[in-house]
């Protein structure tokens, strides 16, 4: 995204606490989606006939039009205009939802979960630099990013439990058709009440950029889905798999020889940051994939309600916040290595007591110590791998380093629900070839456990990264003062 000094926006916007309500309605409402869908997942399988193969689909179309459009998104905004960009936003996944909830199909659902990413990642920046140029005053600035923050926490656990209620006591569809009346409603508001600003200078577009980027990861997803279909060496899955490589491929090379590109090389080049970016990816890639297949136990092997099972996850997302909240304070006295690796060992202790889960297991002592030592850890990690982003950073790629946090995270959360989803539904027909067909609810369980172990690798690794590429420590010069007072915007973005 193009960085704007918001300082220079010198007048006080005297309708700047009731812009800062529109932002926070419509900063809910992406992430209430993520949470609310979740809970509903097995739900809408059931309804619309999802094979296990493709019930990914209905999060990674999501997270992957999410993440692998975001940077892109921040820049059509500061261009076009953020409030512009931030109404077009609203509107679009208000239309999305709505395409969604009346879906009569896997494919109709998918397509519309997939617009609801891209035009929150039109939304999502355009929200953050509103706050920004909004509030010019430092300690007001600082009230709002809390607020927005705040909402960002908050607003997982309340997903939880609204997901759970409307899917209980009226449909799943309830959980993506409620986001459109309030985002019609707010985004009349915000035309009233939030001012318009752009940046300078003549609009550039990556677009082979997007376009080989996007490809790449969707080629990679769909191939680890056929690969679940019709294995490893069948045909399709090895021609996915290679395609993916070559448009990856094909986006570095473009990426080096493009005059504005939407993911500068440099950006990686300092140890911290690019360590950070590996941590966030690796902790996307167990996160997600640890709620589908928790929320799968919990409704279909230990018989939870839907509403339940959004109980169930509460004392997580409370982990979290606790975490975080501890973690903005000793961030400045320890730095971020100690904070990121041993958040990403907690996590990784977490995930190694949901392999344990049981057929007969209990909640008391299977998942809930579980979600408790890892929601901690996240919530340590989170933090300090957001500050770490802006460590040595160009002022020109503040924005994009900022980003590239949520961004990993979408696109961890994609590929690892896509690869563990794979890799359980495998591990579960060999249990069952092995034990036969009445062995179902335990070949179940066995490819849950299987897919956690996965995700237990994943944190394993990312501690190692942190601890190895994360030299970053407090005091050692001035980078630290200006990484440290950011810490609570970047914080939101997570």
């Amino acid at each position: 995204m193009t960085s704007s000094n918001p300082d220079a926006y010198t007048p006080v916007d005297p309708r700047r606490w009731l812009a800062l309500g529109v932002i926070a309605v419509a900063q809910l409402m992406v992430v209430l989606d993520a949470s609310i869908v979740t809970i509903a997942l097995p739900s809408a399988q059931h309804s619309l006939q999802i094979s296990d193969a493709n019930r990914q689909w209905v999060v990674t179309a999501y997270a992957l039009a999410f993440g692998g459009l975001l940077l892109l998104g921040g820049r059509i905004a500061d261009f076009i205009g953020r409030k512009r960009g931030f109404v077009i936003g609203l509107l679009g996944f208000g239309a999305a939802s709505a395409i969604g909830g009346i879906a009569q199909n896997q494919g109709e659902l998918f397509a519309a979960r997939g617009l609801q990413g891209a035009f929150a990642a039109l939304m999502a920046p355009a929200a953050l630099s509103l706050i920004t140029i909004t509030f010019t005053e430092a300690r007001e600035r600082a009230k709002a990013f809390a607020v927005y923050g705040g909402i960002s926490g908050g607003g997982a656990a309340l997903g939880l439990i609204l997901g759970g209620t409307l899917t209980e006591y009226a449909s799943w569809r309830w959980t993506l058709l409620v986001n459109t009346p309030i985002a019609v409603v707010t985004a009349i508001a915000g035309v009233l009440v939030v001012r318009e600003s752009r940046a300078e200078g003549k609009p550039r577009y990556d677009i082979l950029g997007v376009v080989t980027s996007t490809l790449g990861l969707v080629a990679l997803v769909y191939g680890f889905t056929k690969a679940n279909e019709s294995g490893w060496s069948a045909t399709s899955t090895i021609v996915l798999l290679i395609a993916s490589v070559v448009l990856l491929a094909a986006f570095v090379v473009i990426e080096r020889r493009t005059a504005e590109p939407l993911l500068p090389p440099r950006v990686f080049t300092e140890r911290n940051r690019a360590g950070s970016f590996l941590v966030s990816l690796l902790i996307g890639l167990s996160l997600f994939g640890m709620f589908v297949f928790l929320v799968y136990y919990l409704q279909g092997t230990l018989g939870y309600s839907a509403l339940k099972s959004g109980l169930a996850f509460l004392p997580f997302s409370g982990g979290i916040v606790v975490a975080a909240g501890l973690a903005s304070n000793l961030l400045p006295r320890i730095g971020p290595r100690p904070l990121m690796a041993g958040g990403a060992a907690a996590a990784a202790l977490g995930m190694a007591w949901f392999t344990r889960i049981t057929v007969h297991g209990a909640f008391a002592s299977h998942v809930l110590p579980a979600e408790i030592v890892m929601s901690l850890g996240m919530g340590f990690a989170f933090v300090a791998l957001s500050s770490t982003a802006l460590v040595g950073v160009d002022p020109r790629d503040a924005g994009v380093a900022s980003a590239l946090v949520n961004t990993t995270q979408q696109i961890g959360g994609s590929l690892g629900t896509a690869l563990l989803n794979t890799i359980a539904a495998s591990a579960t027909a060999n249990y069952l070839t092995h034990h036969g067909p009445g062995s179902t609810a335990a070949g179940l369980v066995h490819g849950y456990t299987v897919a956690f172990t996965w995700g237990l690798g994943a944190l394993v690794l990312a501690t190692l990264l942190a601890a190895v590429l994360v030299t970053k420590q407090h005091g050692t010069d001035g980078t630290d003062e200006t990484v440290f007072e950011h810490a609570e915007e970047l914080g939101a973005i997570v």
